[in-house]
């Protein structure tokens, strides 16, 4: 797992509790690993297919810092899958884990297309 980006816990991020409100966190991943998937494929014609069980390990409050992990599982013909770790930059404790996010390579009307990347040449490609 090779962790990209960061993000500072800023008040706007917060649920009533005061702790990091999931809905951000699970907008930040889409974010991410849709951008990551676009990289890897390199195509902007991607879209969210599948998030695997999202399991909330601990949170975060204002001020901390969390980094966003990414590792890629697998490759098809239209698609690419990755698995997620985001944790504390500094304590580097887990927050939240998901085994399987699922992108799909789209046409013009939205279908899967293939993108013909393999696992030899998506290697090459850097993030």
């Amino acid at each position: 797992m090779r962790f990209y980006s960061r993000k500072l816990i800023k008040p706007g991020d917060l649920n009533a509790r005061n702790t990091l409100f999931g809905g951000a966190l699970l907008h930040w991943i889409d974010e991410e690993a849709g951008i990551y998937a676009m990289t890897k494929l390199d195509s902007k014609e991607v879209v969210t297919k599948y998030i695997s069980e999202i399991d909330f390990v601990s949170s975060a409050k204002q001020g901390e810092v969390i980094e966003i992990g990414l590792g890629f599982n697998a490759i098809g013909r239209t698609s690419i899958s990755f698995s997620c770790e985001v944790r504390n930059i500094f304590t580097k404790q887990s927050i939240i884990k998901i085994e399987n996010i699922v992108f799909v390579n789209v046409d013009e009307n939205g279908k899967p297309k293939a993108h013909g990347k393999n696992l030899n040449n998506i290697a090459l490609i850097k993030y």
